[in-house]
Protein backbone atom coordinates (compact mmCIF):
# COMPACT_ATOMS: atom_id res chain seq x y z
CA UNK A 1 0.00 0.00 0.00
CA UNK A 2 1.15 3.49 -1.02
CA UNK A 3 0.47 6.72 1.43
CA UNK A 4 1.30 9.98 0.52
CA UNK A 5 1.27 10.42 4.68
CA UNK A 6 3.81 7.51 5.73
CA UNK A 7 6.71 7.54 3.54
CA UNK A 8 8.29 4.50 5.31
CA UNK A 9 11.47 3.89 2.78
CA UNK A 10 12.27 7.46 3.68
CA UNK A 11 12.23 7.28 7.19
CA UNK A 12 14.24 3.90 7.38
CA UNK A 13 16.49 5.92 4.74
CA UNK A 14 16.91 8.74 7.24
CA UNK A 15 17.73 6.63 10.03
CA UNK A 16 20.75 5.19 7.75
CA UNK A 17 21.86 7.79 6.71
CA UNK A 18 21.75 9.76 10.45
CA UNK A 19 23.47 6.50 11.71
CA UNK A 20 26.33 6.74 9.03
CA UNK A 21 26.71 10.83 9.56
CA UNK A 22 27.53 9.84 13.36
CA UNK A 23 30.12 7.55 12.39
CA UNK A 24 31.36 9.80 10.13
CA UNK A 25 31.99 12.61 12.81
CA UNK A 26 33.30 10.43 15.26
CA UNK A 27 35.82 8.99 12.62
CA UNK A 28 36.47 12.52 11.72
CA UNK A 29 37.19 13.63 15.10
CA UNK A 30 39.96 10.79 16.15
CA UNK A 31 41.59 11.71 12.63
CA UNK A 32 41.49 15.94 13.88
CA UNK A 33 42.02 14.89 17.91
CA UNK A 34 44.69 11.76 17.38
CA UNK A 35 42.44 9.63 19.99
CA UNK A 36 39.35 7.07 20.09
CA UNK A 37 38.60 8.36 23.50
CA UNK A 38 38.72 12.20 24.20
CA UNK A 39 36.32 12.54 26.66
CA UNK A 40 34.01 10.52 29.42
CA UNK A 41 31.58 9.78 26.88
CA UNK A 42 33.23 7.98 24.52
CA UNK A 43 34.79 5.60 27.27
CA UNK A 44 34.44 6.85 30.74
CA UNK A 45 35.93 3.38 32.06
CA UNK A 46 39.37 4.08 30.32
CA UNK A 47 38.88 7.86 30.57
CA UNK A 48 39.08 7.78 34.00
CA UNK A 49 42.29 5.26 34.10
CA UNK A 50 44.15 7.23 31.24
CA UNK A 51 43.51 10.40 33.38
CA UNK A 52 45.19 8.88 36.66
CA UNK A 53 48.36 7.83 34.94
CA UNK A 54 48.52 11.12 32.77
CA UNK A 55 48.30 12.31 37.08
CA UNK A 56 51.73 10.30 37.34
CA UNK A 57 53.30 11.28 34.53
CA UNK A 58 53.12 14.70 35.26
CA UNK A 59 54.42 13.69 38.81
CA UNK A 60 57.21 11.81 37.40
CA UNK A 61 58.08 14.69 35.10
CA UNK A 62 58.36 16.82 38.50
CA UNK A 63 60.60 13.59 40.42
CA UNK A 64 62.69 13.86 37.58
CA UNK A 65 63.19 17.63 38.26
CA UNK A 66 63.92 16.80 41.85
CA UNK A 67 66.66 14.20 41.05
CA UNK A 68 68.45 16.06 38.62
CA UNK A 69 68.56 18.91 41.23
CA UNK A 70 69.53 16.32 44.07
CA UNK A 71 72.23 14.90 41.23
CA UNK A 72 73.79 18.43 41.23
CA UNK A 73 73.95 18.86 44.81
CA UNK A 74 75.52 15.41 45.59
CA UNK A 75 78.12 16.14 42.89
CA UNK A 76 79.11 19.24 44.05
CA UNK A 77 79.82 17.56 47.46
CA UNK A 78 81.48 14.89 45.75
CA UNK A 79 83.56 16.83 44.22
CA UNK A 80 84.89 18.73 47.14
CA UNK A 81 85.03 15.73 49.40
CA UNK A 82 88.06 14.82 46.86
CA UNK A 83 89.25 17.97 46.72
CA UNK A 84 89.70 18.25 50.61
CA UNK A 85 91.30 14.68 50.40
CA UNK A 86 93.71 15.81 47.98
CA UNK A 87 94.93 19.09 50.09
CA UNK A 88 95.12 16.63 53.05
CA UNK A 89 97.10 14.58 51.28
CA UNK A 90 99.50 17.34 50.47
CA UNK A 91 99.65 17.88 54.00
CA UNK A 92 100.36 15.20 54.70
CA UNK A 93 103.63 15.17 52.50
CA UNK A 94 104.40 18.07 54.61
CA UNK A 95 104.42 17.34 57.82
CA UNK A 96 106.15 13.77 56.18
CA UNK A 97 109.09 16.52 55.36
CA UNK A 98 108.70 18.01 59.18
CA UNK A 99 109.84 14.49 60.57
CA UNK A 100 113.47 15.18 59.76
CA UNK A 101 115.16 17.67 62.39
CA UNK A 102 117.35 19.40 59.73
CA UNK A 103 114.38 21.20 57.60
CA UNK A 104 113.16 25.23 58.41
CA UNK A 105 109.85 23.78 60.24
CA UNK A 106 108.38 27.23 60.46
CA UNK A 107 108.29 27.59 56.63
CA UNK A 108 106.11 23.82 56.38
CA UNK A 109 104.38 25.35 59.46
CA UNK A 110 103.49 28.13 57.01
CA UNK A 111 102.82 26.18 53.70
CA UNK A 112 100.09 23.69 56.20
CA UNK A 113 98.44 26.68 57.94
CA UNK A 114 97.41 27.96 53.82
CA UNK A 115 96.70 24.48 52.57
CA UNK A 116 94.68 24.38 56.11
CA UNK A 117 92.76 28.04 55.31
CA UNK A 118 92.22 26.48 51.42
CA UNK A 119 90.23 23.51 52.38
CA UNK A 120 87.99 25.56 54.55
CA UNK A 121 87.33 27.92 51.51
CA UNK A 122 86.72 24.42 49.56
CA UNK A 123 84.31 23.20 52.33
CA UNK A 124 82.08 26.84 52.71
CA UNK A 125 81.90 26.92 49.15
CA UNK A 126 80.75 23.72 48.45
CA UNK A 127 76.89 24.28 47.66
CA UNK A 128 74.06 23.90 45.13
CA UNK A 129 71.21 26.13 45.52
CA UNK A 130 71.99 27.00 48.88
CA UNK A 131 72.52 23.44 50.18
CA UNK A 132 75.78 22.52 51.74
CA UNK A 133 76.11 18.54 52.04
CA UNK A 134 79.66 18.74 53.79
CA UNK A 135 78.48 21.00 56.58
CA UNK A 136 76.43 20.08 59.25
CA UNK A 137 74.72 16.09 60.00
CA UNK A 138 71.35 16.48 59.16
CA UNK A 139 69.98 13.93 56.48
CA UNK A 140 68.92 15.18 53.07
CA UNK A 141 65.90 13.49 51.40
CA UNK A 142 65.55 13.84 47.93
CA UNK A 143 62.13 13.35 46.30
CA UNK A 144 62.68 9.70 44.30
CA UNK A 145 59.28 8.25 43.40
CA UNK A 146 55.67 8.21 43.41
CA UNK A 147 54.22 4.61 44.76
CA UNK A 148 50.79 4.41 44.10
CA UNK A 149 49.00 1.16 46.14
CA UNK A 150 46.28 -0.96 44.79
CA UNK A 151 43.81 0.88 47.16
CA UNK A 152 44.61 3.89 45.30
CA UNK A 153 47.22 5.52 47.93
CA UNK A 154 49.70 7.38 46.76
CA UNK A 155 53.25 7.60 48.39
CA UNK A 156 56.45 9.16 47.84
CA UNK A 157 59.48 7.76 48.32
CA UNK A 158 62.92 9.39 48.91
CA UNK A 159 66.56 8.39 48.72
CA UNK A 160 68.03 9.78 51.73
CA UNK A 161 71.75 11.22 52.02
CA UNK A 162 73.78 11.69 54.71
CA UNK A 163 75.52 14.93 55.04
CA UNK A 164 79.07 14.47 55.65
CA UNK A 165 80.65 17.38 58.10
CA UNK A 166 84.16 18.25 56.85
CA UNK A 167 84.35 20.93 59.14
CA UNK A 168 87.13 21.55 62.11
CA UNK A 169 84.46 22.86 64.50
CA UNK A 170 84.64 21.27 68.05
CA UNK A 171 81.29 21.02 68.49
CA UNK A 172 79.65 21.57 71.82
CA UNK A 173 79.00 19.75 74.83
CA UNK A 174 76.02 18.04 76.36
CA UNK A 175 74.87 19.63 79.30
CA UNK A 176 73.18 16.08 80.68
CA UNK A 177 75.91 13.83 82.44
CA UNK A 178 76.08 10.16 82.09
CA UNK A 179 76.92 8.57 85.62
CA UNK A 180 77.36 5.36 87.37
CA UNK A 181 76.59 2.26 85.33
CA UNK A 182 75.72 4.00 82.21
CA UNK A 183 79.64 5.58 82.38
CA UNK A 184 80.89 1.92 82.97
CA UNK A 185 79.18 0.42 80.05
CA UNK A 186 81.18 3.30 77.55
CA UNK A 187 84.96 2.69 78.53
CA UNK A 188 86.68 2.88 81.85
CA UNK A 189 89.97 3.64 82.89
CA UNK A 190 92.35 0.99 83.87
CA UNK A 191 89.14 -1.09 84.73
CA UNK A 192 87.37 1.96 86.96
CA UNK A 193 85.08 4.25 85.22
CA UNK A 194 85.63 7.84 85.58
CA UNK A 195 88.73 7.02 88.36
CA UNK A 196 92.02 8.52 89.27
CA UNK A 197 94.96 7.23 87.96
CA UNK A 198 98.17 6.67 90.16
CA UNK A 199 101.60 6.23 89.11
CA UNK A 200 102.73 4.38 85.98
CA UNK A 201 104.25 1.71 87.56
CA UNK A 202 104.54 -2.39 87.71
CA UNK A 203 106.04 -2.05 84.21
CA UNK A 204 108.28 -4.66 85.17
CA UNK A 205 108.54 -8.57 85.62
CA UNK A 206 110.38 -10.38 88.17
CA UNK A 207 112.27 -13.90 87.16
CA UNK A 208 113.32 -15.63 90.15
CA UNK A 209 116.21 -18.25 90.18
CA UNK A 210 115.50 -20.61 92.61
CA UNK A 211 118.86 -23.08 93.85
CA UNK A 212 118.17 -26.77 94.88
CA UNK A 213 118.96 -27.59 98.55
CA UNK A 214 122.44 -29.05 97.57
CA UNK A 215 125.29 -28.54 95.83
CA UNK A 216 123.96 -25.70 93.36
CA UNK A 217 123.98 -25.22 89.76
CA UNK A 218 126.36 -27.91 88.09
CA UNK A 219 129.10 -26.70 85.26
CA UNK A 220 127.54 -27.10 81.50
CA UNK A 221 123.43 -26.03 83.23
CA UNK A 222 121.95 -23.58 80.98
CA UNK A 223 119.59 -20.57 81.33
CA UNK A 224 117.13 -19.49 79.03
CA UNK A 225 115.04 -16.19 78.68
CA UNK A 226 112.71 -14.94 75.66
CA UNK A 227 112.35 -11.22 76.12
CA UNK A 228 110.23 -9.78 73.49
CA UNK A 229 111.25 -12.62 70.88
CA UNK A 230 114.75 -12.81 71.49
CA UNK A 231 116.56 -15.47 73.01
CA UNK A 232 118.73 -15.52 75.32
CA UNK A 233 120.86 -18.19 77.29
CA UNK A 234 123.27 -18.16 79.47
CA UNK A 235 125.84 -21.97 79.92
CA UNK A 236 126.74 -21.55 83.54
CA UNK A 237 130.37 -23.12 84.80
CA UNK A 238 129.14 -24.74 88.06
CA UNK A 239 131.00 -21.84 90.18
CA UNK A 240 127.64 -19.66 89.55
CA UNK A 241 124.81 -19.22 92.30
CA UNK A 242 121.71 -17.77 92.15
CA UNK A 243 123.02 -14.33 92.05
CA UNK A 244 125.43 -15.41 89.38
CA UNK A 245 123.09 -16.74 87.23
CA UNK A 246 121.15 -13.50 87.53
CA UNK A 247 124.35 -11.54 86.27
CA UNK A 248 124.73 -13.58 83.30
CA UNK A 249 121.23 -13.09 82.03
CA UNK A 250 121.51 -9.41 83.20
CA UNK A 251 124.90 -8.77 80.58
CA UNK A 252 123.04 -10.85 77.83
CA UNK A 253 119.63 -8.97 77.66
CA UNK A 254 120.98 -5.30 77.60
CA UNK A 255 123.71 -6.59 75.36
CA UNK A 256 121.22 -7.25 73.30
CA UNK A 257 120.00 -3.68 73.27
CA UNK A 258 116.75 -4.82 72.60
CA UNK A 259 114.49 -1.67 72.44
CA UNK A 260 113.04 -0.36 75.73
CA UNK A 261 114.04 -2.96 77.64
CA UNK A 262 116.11 -2.87 80.56
CA UNK A 263 117.62 -5.59 82.79
CA UNK A 264 118.74 -5.11 86.24
CA UNK A 265 118.86 -7.29 89.67
CA UNK A 266 116.74 -7.54 92.37
CA UNK A 267 116.53 -6.56 95.62
CA UNK A 268 116.33 -10.07 96.34
CA UNK A 269 118.82 -12.97 96.06
CA UNK A 270 118.21 -14.53 92.95
CA UNK A 271 116.10 -12.13 91.62
CA UNK A 272 116.60 -10.23 87.83
CA UNK A 273 114.03 -7.30 87.51
CA UNK A 274 113.18 -6.87 83.75
CA UNK A 275 111.59 -3.69 82.97
CA UNK A 276 109.80 -2.41 79.46
CA UNK A 277 109.82 1.23 78.86
CA UNK A 278 107.89 1.53 75.61
CA UNK A 279 105.17 3.85 75.85
CA UNK A 280 102.68 1.47 73.67
CA UNK A 281 104.24 -1.50 73.38
CA UNK A 282 104.08 -4.66 75.74
CA UNK A 283 107.10 -7.49 75.95
CA UNK A 284 106.50 -10.83 75.96
CA UNK A 285 108.82 -13.10 78.60
CA UNK A 286 109.25 -16.59 78.77
CA UNK A 287 111.78 -18.52 80.79
CA UNK A 288 113.27 -22.03 80.36
CA UNK A 289 115.68 -23.80 82.22
CA UNK A 290 117.83 -27.07 81.38
CA UNK A 291 119.65 -28.13 85.24
CA UNK A 292 121.38 -31.29 86.26
CA UNK A 293 121.45 -29.99 90.15
CA UNK A 294 121.25 -33.26 91.79
CA UNK A 295 119.98 -31.80 94.54
CA UNK A 296 116.94 -30.80 92.34
CA UNK A 297 114.75 -28.12 92.98
CA UNK A 298 116.59 -25.68 90.71
CA UNK A 299 114.74 -23.91 88.35
CA UNK A 300 113.60 -20.33 87.63
CA UNK A 301 109.66 -18.43 86.74
CA UNK A 302 108.51 -15.12 85.98
CA UNK A 303 107.15 -13.60 89.14
CA UNK A 304 105.26 -10.71 90.43
CA UNK A 305 104.60 -10.06 86.92
CA UNK A 306 103.32 -6.01 86.95
CA UNK A 307 103.52 -5.61 90.03
CA UNK A 308 100.98 -8.46 91.45
CA UNK A 309 102.61 -10.56 94.13
CA UNK A 310 102.00 -14.67 94.54
CA UNK A 311 102.38 -15.28 90.59
CA UNK A 312 104.34 -18.12 89.75
CA UNK A 313 104.31 -18.31 86.17
CA UNK A 314 107.16 -19.40 83.74
CA UNK A 315 105.13 -16.89 81.02
CA UNK A 316 104.08 -13.56 80.70
CA UNK A 317 103.58 -9.82 79.22
CA UNK A 318 105.32 -6.93 80.63
CA UNK A 319 102.23 -4.15 80.04
CA UNK A 320 103.62 -0.97 78.05
CA UNK A 321 104.08 2.17 79.98
CA UNK A 322 101.08 4.16 79.04
CA UNK A 323 97.62 4.42 80.50
CA UNK A 324 94.10 3.01 79.06
CA UNK A 325 91.26 4.55 78.48
CA UNK A 326 89.11 1.02 77.68
CA UNK A 327 86.19 1.58 75.59
CA UNK A 328 82.91 -0.76 75.25
CA UNK A 329 83.34 -2.89 71.99
CA UNK A 330 79.31 -3.00 72.43
CA UNK A 331 78.33 0.01 73.51
CA UNK A 332 76.12 2.58 70.92
CA UNK A 333 77.00 6.02 70.35
CA UNK A 334 74.72 8.41 69.41
CA UNK A 335 75.15 12.03 67.69
CA UNK A 336 75.99 14.95 70.31
CA UNK A 337 77.69 11.96 72.98
CA UNK A 338 80.62 13.84 74.19
CA UNK A 339 83.44 12.51 76.01
CA UNK A 340 86.29 14.58 78.17
CA UNK A 341 89.49 13.06 79.51
CA UNK A 342 91.00 14.88 81.88
CA UNK A 343 95.04 14.45 81.82
CA UNK A 344 97.28 16.06 84.58
CA UNK A 345 94.44 18.34 85.07
CA UNK A 346 93.54 19.65 81.49
CA UNK A 347 90.42 18.12 80.43
CA UNK A 348 90.10 17.92 76.77
CA UNK A 349 86.44 16.60 74.43
CA UNK A 350 85.20 15.10 71.16
CA UNK A 351 81.56 15.16 70.68
CA UNK A 352 80.39 12.46 68.44
CA UNK A 353 78.59 12.38 65.02
CA UNK A 354 76.13 10.35 63.42
CA UNK A 355 76.71 7.06 63.01
CA UNK A 356 80.30 6.81 64.59
CA UNK A 357 81.51 4.10 66.34
CA UNK A 358 83.91 4.14 69.34
CA UNK A 359 86.70 4.16 67.18
CA UNK A 360 85.78 7.49 66.08
CA UNK A 361 85.39 8.65 69.63
CA UNK A 362 88.97 6.53 70.34
CA UNK A 363 90.33 8.67 67.65
CA UNK A 364 88.60 12.28 68.51
CA UNK A 365 89.63 11.94 72.40
CA UNK A 366 92.98 11.18 71.01
CA UNK A 367 93.35 14.28 68.34
CA UNK A 368 91.90 16.66 71.20
CA UNK A 369 95.02 15.66 73.17
CA UNK A 370 97.30 16.18 70.80
CA UNK A 371 96.05 19.69 69.86
CA UNK A 372 96.93 20.83 73.03
CA UNK A 373 99.10 18.18 75.16
CA UNK A 374 100.73 18.68 78.48
CA UNK A 375 104.15 18.79 78.93
CA UNK A 376 105.31 15.11 78.28
CA UNK A 377 102.18 13.49 77.14
CA UNK A 378 101.24 11.68 74.34
CA UNK A 379 98.93 9.13 73.08
CA UNK A 380 98.08 6.44 70.97
CA UNK A 381 94.96 4.76 69.75
CA UNK A 382 94.99 0.71 70.24
CA UNK A 383 92.34 -2.38 69.23
CA UNK A 384 92.30 -5.05 71.40
CA UNK A 385 92.88 -7.81 69.03
CA UNK A 386 90.62 -10.75 70.47
CA UNK A 387 87.70 -8.05 71.30
CA UNK A 388 87.84 -6.03 69.24
CA UNK A 389 87.80 -2.81 71.56
CA UNK A 390 89.43 0.18 71.06
CA UNK A 391 91.60 2.20 73.80
CA UNK A 392 93.22 5.39 74.34
CA UNK A 393 96.51 4.92 75.70
CA UNK A 394 98.26 7.93 77.13
CA UNK A 395 101.50 8.51 78.45
CA UNK A 396 103.31 10.81 80.45
CA UNK A 397 107.07 10.74 79.21
CA UNK A 398 107.44 7.76 82.43
CA UNK A 399 106.41 10.60 85.34
CA UNK A 400 106.19 8.90 88.47
CA UNK A 401 102.18 10.64 89.22
CA UNK A 402 100.03 11.98 87.15
CA UNK A 403 96.20 11.97 87.05
CA UNK A 404 93.61 10.95 84.30
CA UNK A 405 89.78 11.12 84.69
CA UNK A 406 87.05 10.23 82.31
CA UNK A 407 83.76 11.77 82.15
CA UNK A 408 80.72 11.57 79.26
CA UNK A 409 77.42 13.26 78.22
CA UNK A 410 74.64 13.53 75.57
CA UNK A 411 73.08 16.52 74.02
CA UNK A 412 75.67 18.18 72.62
CA UNK A 413 76.32 19.01 68.95
CA UNK A 414 78.98 16.74 67.39
CA UNK A 415 82.31 17.81 66.06
CA UNK A 416 83.37 18.42 62.71
CA UNK A 417 84.83 16.13 61.07
CA UNK A 418 88.11 17.71 60.38
CA UNK A 419 88.17 18.09 64.19
CA UNK A 420 91.83 18.97 65.01
CA UNK A 421 92.91 19.99 61.61
CA UNK A 422 93.36 23.74 62.90
CA UNK A 423 95.96 22.18 65.45
CA UNK A 424 98.22 20.26 63.62
CA UNK A 425 101.33 21.93 64.55
CA UNK A 426 104.84 20.22 63.39
CA UNK A 427 107.65 23.38 64.61
CA UNK A 428 108.22 20.52 67.10
CA UNK A 429 108.99 16.68 67.73
CA UNK A 430 106.12 15.92 69.25
CA UNK A 431 103.64 18.40 67.20
CA UNK A 432 105.54 16.71 64.04
CA UNK A 433 104.62 12.87 65.21
CA UNK A 434 100.93 13.50 66.55
CA UNK A 435 100.42 15.35 63.80
CA UNK A 436 101.34 12.26 61.24
CA UNK A 437 99.19 9.79 63.17
CA UNK A 438 96.18 12.17 63.19
CA UNK A 439 96.06 13.26 59.83
CA UNK A 440 95.38 9.70 58.71
CA UNK A 441 92.45 9.68 60.59
CA UNK A 442 91.12 13.37 58.58
CA UNK A 443 92.51 11.36 55.20
CA UNK A 444 89.93 8.72 56.18
CA UNK A 445 87.21 10.83 57.10
CA UNK A 446 87.52 12.44 53.75
CA UNK A 447 87.68 9.95 52.04
CA UNK A 448 84.75 8.37 53.67
CA UNK A 449 82.87 11.15 52.70
CA UNK A 450 83.49 11.38 49.53
CA UNK A 451 82.78 7.31 48.90
CA UNK A 452 79.66 8.37 50.58
CA UNK A 453 78.33 11.04 48.12
CA UNK A 454 79.58 8.80 45.33
CA UNK A 455 77.56 5.77 46.34
CA UNK A 456 74.44 8.23 46.99
CA UNK A 457 75.08 9.97 43.32
CA UNK A 458 75.29 6.57 41.53
CA UNK A 459 71.83 5.99 43.65
CA UNK A 460 70.63 9.16 42.12
CA UNK A 461 71.67 8.56 38.69
CA UNK A 462 70.14 4.91 38.13
CA UNK A 463 66.56 6.26 40.10
CA UNK A 464 66.71 8.84 37.35
CA UNK A 465 67.01 6.53 34.58
CA UNK A 466 64.74 4.82 35.89
CA UNK A 467 62.14 7.51 36.00
CA UNK A 468 62.73 8.40 32.67
CA UNK A 469 61.89 4.47 31.51
CA UNK A 470 59.02 4.76 33.29
CA UNK A 471 57.67 8.03 32.41
CA UNK A 472 58.02 6.58 28.83
CA UNK A 473 56.40 3.35 29.59
CA UNK A 474 53.57 5.10 31.08
CA UNK A 475 52.83 7.13 28.09
CA UNK A 476 52.60 4.14 25.56
CA UNK A 477 50.30 2.39 28.03
CA UNK A 478 48.18 6.13 27.44
CA UNK A 479 48.69 5.78 23.98
CA UNK A 480 47.57 2.44 23.92
CA UNK A 481 44.37 3.07 25.85
CA UNK A 482 43.67 6.10 24.01
CA UNK A 483 44.95 7.11 20.94
CA UNK A 484 43.36 6.75 17.36
CA UNK A 485 44.32 3.77 15.07
CA UNK A 486 45.51 6.30 12.30
CA UNK A 487 45.42 3.35 9.90
CA UNK A 488 41.93 2.19 10.71
CA UNK A 489 40.65 5.27 10.79
CA UNK A 490 41.70 6.68 7.56
CA UNK A 491 40.40 3.55 5.90
CA UNK A 492 36.93 3.73 7.64
CA UNK A 493 36.49 7.76 6.92
CA UNK A 494 36.77 6.56 3.15
CA UNK A 495 34.11 3.71 3.73
CA UNK A 496 31.41 6.01 5.53
CA UNK A 497 31.74 8.60 2.79
CA UNK A 498 30.79 6.03 0.16
CA UNK A 499 27.89 5.07 2.46
CA UNK A 500 27.08 8.76 3.11
CA UNK A 501 26.48 9.28 -0.28
CA UNK A 502 24.58 5.77 -0.79
CA UNK A 503 22.32 6.81 2.19
CA UNK A 504 21.60 10.04 0.72
CA UNK A 505 20.95 8.80 -2.49
CA UNK A 506 18.59 6.37 -1.04
CA UNK A 507 16.80 9.18 0.92
CA UNK A 508 16.42 11.17 -2.42
CA UNK A 509 15.34 7.95 -3.84
CA UNK A 510 12.63 7.18 -1.24
CA UNK A 511 11.36 11.02 -0.99
CA UNK A 512 10.44 10.76 -4.95
CA UNK A 513 8.03 7.60 -4.07
CA UNK A 514 5.27 9.84 -3.33
CA UNK A 515 5.54 11.76 -6.86
CA UNK A 516 4.70 8.57 -8.79
CA UNK A 517 0.87 8.53 -7.27
CA UNK A 518 0.47 11.50 -9.21
CA UNK A 519 0.58 9.83 -12.10
CA UNK A 520 -2.66 7.46 -11.18
CA UNK A 521 -4.23 10.90 -11.31
CA UNK A 522 -3.71 12.15 -14.86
Amino acid sequence: MSSILTNTSAMVALQTLKSVNASLQQTQSEISTGKSVGSAKDNSAVWAISKVMESDVKGFKGIQESLSLGESTVAVARNASETVTDLLTEIKGKIVSAQEENVDRDKIQTDIEALTNQIKSVVGAAQFNGLNMVSGTEDVNILSSLDRSGNGDVAASNITVSRQDLTSDSGTYGSTAVTGGDLTALGSLNGAASATSGAQAGLNAQVQITEGSGAGFADGDTFSVTVGGSVITVTLDGTEDSDGVVAKLQGEINARDIEGVVASAGTNAGELVISNTNAFSEVDIEVASTLTDTAGGAGANVEALNGTTGLTQTTGTIAQRAETLDFSAGANVSEGDGFEVTVAGSAFRYIAGKGETMEDVARGLKTAIDSNPPDGVTTKVQQDESTGAYSLAVDYDNASTTTISFSASTGGEASGGLFGLDNIDVTTNTGADSALDNIETLIQNSIDAAAEFGSAQGRIETQSSFVGKLVDSLKTGIGTLVDADMEEASARLQALQVQQQLATQSLSIANQAPQNILSLFR
